[in-house]
């Protein structure tokens, strides 16, 4: 498997000025040591890109990255020293300086700005221009939620033939994306990438153009970035947008129980492969039970074949990943005892279980929430033993969905939770539905913020009790995991 640590790629100078201004010099051929856009992760002979981002400009870090040995930095403005400054933006100027290229020689230490209009665009060129040299197949996985998971779980899988690059796990995809591209080599057989999208509609196919999948996985569609969207429909055109950029040979992986998803096989040119809980699907699976901590067990459907599979993977909900992922590897060859060994060796990638405070168990899912992932954490909540706690932050980036999303969460956490905590204002919402419904005043804890939910957790955490925290990314609500958890050497 393809670390996501440092590796000395194929790439060399040569390949990053013909994939920037098309013009190829010859004479450079030194390889570049990784690809980077966090200068704390350059190595000696990096690329670093710097790139605007909504907090922090990485024109502000090139000094950083140069001190730790970056070869060359792409950038949209020049550092004040320490760099030969080499304009792409203008071809004759470029031209002119270009003998600052070619003087260059194994050894050289100093290092090279390369001048472009955007950073981020040219990052985006690179990785096209490297997608193109590489004969490899891709799978390309969206939707609202689920989409980190099912890469992780698709490229376990894949492991078990092939040799697989993936995209990190957390990183915006407009540039993840294209940073896990720019590590391929020729080694590579397959490569299985996570493309967002939420801001506006033509994103996803912008980076499918990029990445040129030949297999598309849809998981859902949902209300998330409902704030920028607007509406679930126009969602379900920009996840619609994968299944589109596939070729006619490709094949598009579909959501059999979501109607959203379902609906995307008539914009698919090539083949439609269904997964899901209806026996109406290629790949569908029944008789599943939770084992709580100990994960799921249930049985594969796919024509005659009939398998029975237990999987680490926490909640009914995820059963659904995992048809995903041996979906992939039914279309890419591989056997069910290959498939069932990928699966086998997965964990729990956003969920995380950590020893709690009294003999307490905390399920931290504090990387994300929407309503959709909320309801799937309270059913997971609800299959575990123990006095059970759900403590529920804002749900952010919901626009006109804001409030009926979190009336459904608090509906359903009044089924659910004995002990309701919620964080933030929108919170707040959450827990008016549960009391509305009829929840124990005394059983519902309104506050502010993460140090008062640590405060009121503190007093009520009793042994045994089954904890759950999630929150939008934007209410760190890790720092409440990192309260109340205790190292496992002293939990009893």
């Amino acid at each position: 498997m393809e670390s996501e640590g440092h590796t000395v790629l194929e790439l060399t100078m040569a390949d990053l000025v013909e994939g920037l201004t098309g013009w190829r010099p010859a004479a450079l051929d030194q390889p570049i040591a990784g690809t980077y856009m966090d200068s704390r992760k350059v190595v000696g002979g990096g690329l670093f890109f710097a790139l605007r981002g909504e907090e922090r400009d990485g024109h502000a870090f090139v000094p950083d990255a140069l001190t730790r040995g970056c070869r060359v930095v792409v950038a949209e403005q020049a550092p004040e020293s320490g760099c030969v400054v080499v304009d792409t933006r203008d071809a004759h100027v470029f031209r002119e300086q270009a003998g600052h290229l070619l003087s260059l020689h194994p050894g050289q230490e100093t290092p090279i700005c390369l001048l472009v209009p955007d950073s981020l665009a040219a990052l985006q060129q690179l990785a096209d221009f490297w997608r193109t040299r590489h004969a490899v197949r891709v799978i390309a996985v969206t939707g609202s939620v689920g989409k980190t998971t099912t890469k992780e779980m698709i490229a376990a899988v894949l492991n078990q033939r092939y040799r697989v690059l993936k995209s990190e796990r957390s990183i915006n995809t407009a540039t993840g994306l294209p940073l896990a591209l720019l590590r391929l080599n020729p080694a590579h057989e397959r490569v299985v990438l996570e493309i967002g999208g939420g801001y506006e509609l033509g994103e996803i196919a912008h980076l499918a153009r990029i990445a040129r999948p030949h297999v598309g996985v849809v998981t859902n569609v949902g209300p998330s970035h409902m704030e920028r969207m607007g509406t679930i429909e126009r969602i379900a055109l920009n996840k619609a947008e994968l299944v589109e950029s596939l070729p006619e040979d490709g094949v598009a992986i579909l959501n059999a129980d979501d109607p959203l998803v379902r609906a995307m096989a008539s914009k698919a040119q090539g083949r439609v492969f269904f997964y899901g809980l209806t026996p109406q699907a290629d790949l569908w699976a029944n008789e599943i039970e939770s084992q709580g901590l100990e994960g799921l067990h249930f049985r594969f459907h796919y024509g005659k074949d009939v398998v029975y599979s237990r999987v680490p993977l926490l909640g009914q909900h995820s059963v659904h990943t995992a048809l995903r992922a041996a979906a992939v590897g039914l279309i890419e060859g591989l056997s069910w005892q290959e498939i069932m060994d990928g699966l086998r060796g997965a964990t729990q990638l956003r969920l995380v279980v950590v020893p709690g405070l009294r003999g307490s168990t905390l399920l931290d899912d504090t990387y994300n929430s929407s309503p959709t992932s909320a309801i799937a954490a309270l059913n997971l909540l609800d299959e575990l033993e123990g006095r059970k706690i759900a403590v529920l932050g804002d749900m952010l980036e919901l626009g006109s969905y804001e409030e009926e999303g979190h009336r459904k969460v608090g509906r359903r956490a009044m089924d659910v939770a004995e002990l309701l905590v919620t964080v933030g204002p929108r919170g707040c919402i959450i827990a008016e539905e549960a009391l509305d419904l009829g929840m124990d005043r005394e059983a519902v804890h309104i506050v502010e913020d993460n140090e008062a939910a640590i405060a009121c957790l503190h007093r009520v955490i009793a042994p045994g009790d089954i904890v759950l925290i999630k929150g939008s990314r934007g209410m760190t609500m890790e720092q409440i995991v990192s309260a109340l958890s205790v190292p496992e050497s002293n939990a009893r």
